[in-house]
């Protein structure tokens, strides 16, 4: 990103490094990092975050399963009222 602007002052391309590595650290997640930031790693948040996530990602199955099972219930009463008339 900031090989693709045109800097005309070295202030200009010192904020925008700084605004990189501000979100680099603090923003992006990295894949080596368990999809997790370098601040979270850092300040030993790592075990809180991946519990919330896990915490997350099992509340969404679970409600997509009861979605699922309403769906087919829905689909097999239609069914059935199709064969009847």
């Amino acid at each position: 990103m900031i090989n693709l602007q045109h800097y005309y002052l070295p202030g200009e391309l010192e904020r925008e490094i700084e605004r990189f590595v501000e979100y680099y650290n603090n923003q992006r997640y990295h894949e080596s990092l368990d999809n997790l930031t370098p601040e979270d790693v850092y300040n030993g948040r790592r075990r809180e975050c991946l519990s919330i996530r896990d915490m997350i990602k099992r509340k969404t199955l679970k409600a997509r399963k009861a979605f699922n099972l309403r769906e087919g219930e829905r689909k097999n009463q239609l069914h059935l009222l199709r064969s009847v008339s």
